[in-house]
């Protein structure tokens, strides 16, 4: 495992829950590079006394790449460790176009989404049957631009299971564009660093959930989940347990 780079989803927050594989890299690894400001710290107690880490919440692109080119020339293991799963918003894309046009040996380690945790610690499913069978992942249009077909305003007339990273600072621009196709009696939940031992949990509808969120001051770091999953009332179960239906696996 020398001489390459390992991307490493380190999960949601609850060092638990990083996987048996991203653990077992991170305790190999000669250098680490973790994003600092999301990361918790714990899932890197497993490493080398003499790992090296940086912490990329203060490192641009061309420095990490800098970082890691060093290291591969002296046949080191780079652990370049991700928040949630790093293929979900984890800016990975740009740093393997660089790993490729520097010949970089790399692979994925996945990782247990922010997206997940909350689901889990909100005790929800996400695609109940007759309710929503479509869970759709967004964010708000910021500094990084969308293209306009997938605006939250147009995703919103599906009235599916929406899980909207990075928008909790502009909480009342994502309301207003979730009206655009839900009901204000919409449920809605707001969960700030799930599974994590300080973790904030809000609960609401579309009509009040802005207001909630501005009194628990939750401004960032959070996960928003909206749909009728989150307050089914009574629903028509699966076929998969049904006694009366017929399948091959169960």
């Amino acid at each position: 495992m020398k001489g390459k780079v390992i991307f490493i989803g380190a999960g949601p927050g609850d060092p638990d829950l990083i996987t048996v594989k991203g653990r077992n890299a991170i305790e190999k690894a000669d250098i680490i590079i973790y994003a600092g400001s999301l990361v918790n710290k714990e899932v890197l107690n497993v490493r080398k006394e003499d790992a090296v880490v940086y912490n990329s919440a203060v490192l641009n692109l061309d420095e990490i790449i800098e970082i890691i080119k060093e290291g591969i020339a002296e046949d080191k293991l780079v652990a370049r460790v991700h928040t949630g799963d790093p293929s979900i918003y984890g800016a990975i894309g740009e740093q393997i176009r660089e790993l490729q046009k520097n010949d970089i040996e790399y692979e994925i380690i996945p990782g247990v989404s922010s997206l997940f945790g909350t689901a889990s610690v909100l005790e929800a499913e996400l695609t109940l049957p007759e309710i929503s069978q479509t869970v759709i992942i967004t964010r708000p249009e910021g500094r990084t631009p969308k293209p306009r077909k997938e605006s939250i305003a147009s995703l919103s007339k599906h009235e599916a299971t929406m899980c909207i990273f990075l928008g909790i600072g502009m909480i009342d621009k994502v309301v207003e564009e979730l009206l655009e196709g839900y009901t204000e009696d919409t449920p809605i939940a707001v969960v700030k660093k799930a599974t994590w031992n300080d973790q904030e949990i809000i609960k609401g509808t579309l009509k009040d959930i802005a207001e909630k969120v501005k009194e628990a001051n939750i401004t960032k770091t959070a996960m928003i989940i909206v749909g009728d999953v989150l307050n089914p009332g009574d629903f028509t179960p699966s076929k998969l347990y049904d006694a009366k239906f017929k399948h091959e696996y169960r």
